[in-house]
Formats: C-alpha cells, structure tokens, sequence
C-alpha cells in the first residue's frame, strides 16, 4: 500500500457535498498532486449526488399534479 506524500484532511469531502459536481471537480483540483485517491473520490462523491439529485428532481416534479389553463383566474 502505497501513502501519499500530504495526507490531506478528511473535511475535503464537505466541498462536493455541499457544492455538488461543482465542489467535486473544486477538490479534485486542488488534491490531485497531493492526494489523487482522495481527490477522485471527491470528484466521484460529487458525480453521485447529483445524480441523486437529478432522480429526487424527477420524482418530485412528477408527483405535481399537472397545471390547469385557467388557474381559476377572473379577469
């Protein structure tokens, strides 16, 4: 087993939660000389929730029932 040269901190992982895609390809950045494992992890952990994010989306929006033309609006 190989170690990288600068652990780096475990909170890296906060970045693609909290951003999505965009925070993982952020860490990825930054970690990829220090930390390659951890920073294709985050990159993944970001490629995940939003996929997660795209299905819940998806789901919710097709729970919404549909949108009358009228809108019960007197003009």
């Amino acid at each position: 087993m190989t170690y990288s040269e600068k652990p780096r901190s475990n909170a890296w992982f906060l970045l693609p939660v909290f951003l999505g895609i965009i925070g993982g390809i952020i860490a990825y950045f930054v970690l990829r000389n220090d930390d390659p494992r951890k920073a294709k992890n985050c990159l993944y952990l970001g490629l995940v929730l939003m996929g997660i994010g795209i299905i819940f989306n998806m789901l919710i929006a097709a729970s919404i029932p549909g949108i009358e033309s009228g809108f019960n609006v007197n003009v």
